[in-house]
């Protein structure tokens, strides 16, 4: 029987929790949030830019072959996750808060992570080529598709900020295009500096949930949300991944794909990329907006860590089918 590991710390959800209670205790205001806005800014178009040189067409260009798992994929992420959400946002106020649903919709609207489902779906013994393929499309499509769905989704909340059209151009389209170009002569220096790059990409986060949080504070976010309106979150974002998880098995296996392919629907299917989330929430939203549309994202992102960390083991447990037939 196998043991269990020591159970190591996230740090990296331990400092994004500790710079929302830090916004909550000392929220930045007057001329330090304009500035600390201004470098978040600045920040967000430094890390778009890394993911476009980070990204790898050829990766996607191999994996168009499988198209139909592809589509598959990017179905989970683009309609039936936006339309959950956008279903769970329109339940009565008992069931999911109203400050809430803007950032319900704005998860379901986000692409799919990719070292994490890359990562579960290897453990998994699953199709890691696809994966990487389907992975690395989803966040392709994402910069694009993503604002625009959140933005037609969500214009109803009143949460789009007058300018975020041109924000989202100049703070992530643009630089991601220029990191896309300037791949073949900087590909190869942020691959071997990618763990010290990905530092950067991480502080960026932090510092956006600080800056927003501390927005959200001040326009008095802890007088609207209650402690029970976090559990109510809490089992919402559960009730998403199951669904999800399910309807994604569901459908390869209706679909006749493979156990490998399946797992790779499954786990490419139902993740919702944090490093994308923020970034779009600070250039899509009103800054108070904002800072309350991250909560559901947090939730979620460690939700399904949790959860697809079990599911993976599961999978991986499979007897192999060589040894079912021998």
């Amino acid at each position: 029987m196998s043991r269990l590991g020591p159970i190591k710390p996230d740090w990296y959800l331990i400092f994004i929790i500790a710079a929302g209670a830090l916004a909550t205790v000392l929220p930045a205001r007057g001329e330090a949030a304009v500035w600390l806005g201004w470098l978040t800014k600045f920040a967000i178009a430094v890390v778009f830019f890394l993911h476009g040189a980070r990204l790898s067409r050829e990766a996607v260009v191999r994996g168009i072959v499988h198209w139909r798992l592809h589509l598959t994929i990017l179905a989970a992420t683009f309609a039936v996750f936006p339309a959950l959400t956008v279903g769970f946002s329109l339940l009565p106020a008992w069931i999911t808060p109203p400050e809430l649903a803007a950032g319900l919709i704005l998860l379901g609207c986000l692409p799919s992570t990719i070292q994490s489902s890359i990562a579960f779906v290897g453990i998994a013994r699953g199709n890691v080529p696809a994966a990487v393929a389907s992975a690395s499309a989803s966040n392709l499509i994402g910069v694009f598709l993503t604002p625009l769905l959140a933005g037609l989704l969500m214009h109803a909340e009143g949460a789009i900020s007058p300018g975020s059209f041109w924000a989202i151009i100049a703070q992530l389209l643009l630089p991601f295009v220029a990191g896309q170009l300037l791949r073949p002569w900087i590909g190869g220096v942020v691959a071997r500096h990618n763990k010290r790059l990905s530092l950067l990409d991480r502080g960026t986060i932090v510092l956006i949930v600080y800056v927003s949080f501390s927005s959200a504070v001040v326009e008095g976010v802890w007088s609207r949300l209650s402690g029970l309106d976090l559990v109510r979150l809490v089992v919402i974002c559960g009730v998403l991944l199951a669904a999800v998880l399910a309807i994604t098995a569901i459908a390869a296996r209706t679909l006749g794909f493979t156990k490998e392919d399946e797992i790779a629907i499954v786990f490419c299917g139902s993740k919702k990329s944090l490093a994308s989330g923020a970034p779009i929430a600070a250039a899509l939203l009103t800054p108070a907006v904002a800072g309350v549309a991250m909560i559901p994202l947090m939730v979620f992102h460690q939700i399904q860590l949790m959860a697809c960390a079990v599911l993976a083991q599961r999978y991986a447990e499979r007897p192999d089918m060589e040894a079912e037939s021998g």
